[in-house]
């Protein structure tokens, strides 16, 4: 199987084939063209040359015409012919009547099949201006002609069509074929060299790198972290990244094992009570009322079990983002209504004083059903850490774009040193009261209402002093005029 090390460098050296390729030839073309136009250039100036000879010769007076007696041909008159003779190249001098009237010797030099393919197409070249190129097959290369115009027609003659071989503009130069042929070919193998070689360096670096990961991601070294040497320089992004991951990672697999654990905790206690309490009804000694009280202790540890279970099932569904809310136009009004009629109840067996100082009338977005258990989470917690003859307040107050709804309380209040945790899963304030007190919890409530928050597009926040009470706050945004039709 080939490496990928292999594939790039054919990626390479494939990549630099090209752009040489098309290199070469755009040098080769804009080389071509250049020649061209120094051609044409030359035949130019020959042919401006033959001009300026008739031009001199007619404002001098001479005869530019003689006319043969017996074919009646227009010719250029001898001594202007002479004239034009001593200028090299391709030059033909054309009358009014489209007549050849002067061939120089280079175009009399030519074979008939060639004069005729001349003759027919000097006939296509433009007045003026313009290059036309065309072949001889005898002579195996290319003339390129350029028209000049006379002014005023002297002596009846009306452009000079002037030309020179073209060939070695089509011809590749010698030095040209060596670089193609040799210099490029060892440039390319050089660079190829030199780039498989580099990426061996890398792919070293990134075994290193890889082997690095998988010592750590084994489940046992998190706490381990890729460090930045002179061999992954090349690398630092990436090594920066990956230890980032494995930070989270850290962090996930440490919250996976203290969940677990304290899962196996919560769970641990009411098993070992529903055990002792079977057991006891199941003994033949034990009387008729003793049999009751043992399972009727059996079914409240199973209906704590049974409302842990599906705690955790909540949370699960929610990480997994499979929990569904149906959200609907909502009054906040009455079913805040609804939770301090509630809480009254509650407050009332614990001996708390509840209020509703101030409430508004404002709409929202969202599931009634998780709503409500937000709000009784709040304030079944606010009520449950406040001793007896303390109070507790709950507010909905509306702001432009949002509406909070607050739960102060009197409570025990959280320390600076767990307010940080306040909102992970299995967290409790009250740690010095027994979880098998009538106050006890999972802690998973908190963390439930977060997540029921941040599903309706708000926030839950808290703030708290030891001794001193917390305040938990809710915001949620408005619905607007187009959500609620």
């Amino acid at each position: 199987m080939v490496s990928t090390r292999a594939k790039l460098t054919a990626a390479f050296v494939a990549g630099m084939l090209v752009v040489t390729v098309t290199l070469f030839l755009a040098v080769l073309t804009a080389r071509n063209n250049a020649v061209y136009h120094d051609i044409a250039q030359y035949a130019a100036a020959q042919g401006d040359l033959a001009a300026r000879v008739i031009t001199e010769a007619a404002q001098s007076n001479q005869k530019l015409v003689a006319t043969a007696d017996t074919a009646l041909i227009p010719r250029l008159s001898p001594k202007v012919s002479d004239r034009l003779q001593a200028i090299p190249g391709y030059i033909v001098v054309v009358d009014t009547a489209g007549r050849a009237v002067y061939r120089s010797n280079d175009v009399l030099r030519l074979k008939p099949q060639d004069m005729a393919t001349m003759q027919t197409q000097l006939a296509d070249l433009p007045k003026s201006g313009e290059a036309l190129i065309f072949s001889l097959d005898s002579l195996q290369e290319k003339l390129l002609f350029v028209s000049h115009s006379l002014a005023g027609a002297p002596g009846g003659l009306s452009r000079i069509a002037s030309g020179a071989v073209a060939t070695r503009a089509s011809t590749i130069p010698r030095e040209y074929m060596l670089d193609s042929l040799l210099i490029v070919p060892l440039i390319i193998i050089a660079a190829g060299t030199g780039a498989f070689l580099f990426l061996g360096r890398t792919q070293r670096q990134l075994a290193e790198i890889t082997t690095e990961v998988a010592a750590i991601t084994d489940g046992r070294s998190l706490h381990r972290r890729l460090a930045l040497s002179e061999d992954t320089t090349d690398f630092a992004d990436l090594v920066t990244t990956l230890n980032a991951m494995i930070g989270r990672l850290e962090a996930s697999f440490g919250a996976l094992r203290r969940f677990t654990a304290d899962a196996s905790h919560e769970l641990k206690t009411p098993l070992a009570v529903l055990r002792a309490d079977v057991e006891r009804a199941m003994m033949e000694t034990s009387s008729q009322t003793e049999r009751m009280v043992a399972l009727e202790e059996a079914l409240q540890e199973v209906k704590r079990m049974t409302d842990l279970v599906e705690s955790l099932l909540t949370l699960a569904r929610a990480d997994e983002g499979r929990f569904d809310i149906h959200r609907e136009p909502i009054e906040l009004q009455p079913l805040v209504q609804e939770v301090y009629e509630t809480a009254l109840i509650l407050g009332e067996a614990q001996g708390v004083t509840v209020n509703l100082p101030f409430t508004t009338d404002v709409v929202v977005m969202a599931d009634r059903t998780r709503l409500r258990q937000l709000f009784l989470n709040l304030v079944t917690n606010a009520i449950k850490y406040t001793p007896a003859g303390g109070k507790v307040e709950l507010g909905l107050g509306r702001h432009p774009d949002n509406v909070t709804f607050a739960v102060r309380d009197t409570g025990i209040g959280i320390s600076a040193a767990d307010f940080p945790h306040v909102f992970e899963r299995f967290w409790r304030a009250d740690r010095v009261r027994s979880r098998m007190s009538e106050r006890g919890g999972f802690g998973l409530g908190l963390a439930i209402s977060q997540w029921i928050a941040q599903a309706h597009g708000g926030t839950l926040t808290a703030s708290s002093r030891l001794g001193r009470g917390s305040l938990f706050t809710v915001t949620l945004p408005i619905a607007t005029a187009g959500q609620r039709s």
